[in-house]
């Protein structure tokens, strides 16, 4: 029988709940991670017994190896902790944020255990959906951005926790300086449905006005009009910031299309966003094996719908003609 009590975590959760806050805390990848709510461990005591059976919802906005990864962490961690006592229920929302409430929602009618939010839009709708089952969040790079929460000091006060993404910053913006030392004006490009991209977007042009550099915020709907975007973006700027933004990073072959022929260098919030297009350009040691990455990623979100039959096998055809000819 499952205890709930109005919005506070129920007790037999507690330990569930702490051991996979710190599994996340571990199993982020980026530049930096932070916990949101944070709890003294109540030790492995559970009320329930050994034998207490979970079912964990998880919702993925949309596959990227960055967002791949953190998933995968959690599910690797829920296992190791209680094996066949959990069942896992993972759904992707092909990074539509509609498909998330609809995700979400079915966690809730079937009254899982625990929702673990993988990115911003998934934790909005976990949260809109449910003031009961616990919600963990994690790739979210502000809290109190994404829940419009004022005054945000590391603690909720709802069913949510989790860990975030942030990234220094102001040490990117000193990247930007450093790499492009005459850069004069920056094109800031992220998706107008992240509200944590905005954030960093915001955040990141504090420190660029303290360096008397002009930029200007470029945001685009959804893939669909990315293009056209980036298009306007390089014939006004003379170099690109891109925030860990999940539309973006999943769609990165797009940017670099219209970036590369302009001669516009770009600065990511993540580290994936720029790994294959990197080593196909140094022809480093490892090229073969970053590409190989870059192509099963790709695949794995044909698989699974995120991205149809044809877009995948340009974007495959691209990154090979680019490696065959820098080989």
């Amino acid at each position: 029988m499952r205890l709930r009590s109005g919005s506070s975590v129920p007790f037999r959760f507690t330990s569930l709940i702490l051991a996979l806050v710190l599994a996340l805390s571990l199993c982020l990848t980026g530049c930096g991670s932070q916990g949101g709510d944070t709890q003294e461990p109540a030790g492995d005591n559970n009320t329930a017994g050994d034998d207490a059976k979970y079912t964990v919802g998880i919702c993925q906005l949309v596959q990227h190896p960055a967002l791949d990864a953190a998933t995968q962490g959690f599910e690797d961690a829920l296992k190791e902790k209680y094996g066949d006592n959990v069942t896992i229920d993972y759904q992707n929302a092909q990074g539509d944020s509609a498909t998330c409430s609809t995700i979400v929602t079915g966690f809730v009618n079937n009254d899982y255990d625990l929702i673990l939010a993988n990115a911003t839009p998934a934790l909005q709708a976990a949260v809109a959906a449910t003031t009961d089952i616990p919600i963990l969040g994690t790739s979210v790079t502000d809290y109190g951005a994404a829940l419009n929460l004022t005054d945000f000091t590391g603690t909720t006060g709802m069913n949510v926790s989790g860990t975030s993404d942030l990234a220094p910053l102001d040490q990117q913006e000193k990247m930007i300086v450093e790499l492009v030392p005459d850069v004069k004006k920056v094109a800031i490009l992220y998706c107008s449905a992240e509200a944590n991209s905005k954030f960093q977007a915001t955040e990141i042009e504090k420190y660029l006005d303290e360096d008397g550099i002009a930029y200007q915020e470029y945001t685009f709907a959804d893939s669909n009009d990315l293009q056209s975007v980036v298009n306007s973006a390089v014939s006004d700027c003379d170099a690109m910031y891109i925030p860990t933004d999940n539309t973006a990073a999943s769609n990165m072959t797009i940017v670099s299309n219209v970036t590369e022929p302009a001669g516009i260098p770009i600065i990511c919030g993540e580290e994936n966003m720029c790994k294959a297009d990197a080593a196909i350009d140094a022809n480093a040691a490892d090229k073969d094996a970053t590409v190989l990455a870059a192509v099963s990623a790709i695949d794995k979100a044909r698989a699974k719908g995120v991205i149809k039959k044809n877009t995948a096998s340009r974007k495959i055809s691209r990154m090979a003609k680019r490696a065959n000819k820098n080989a």
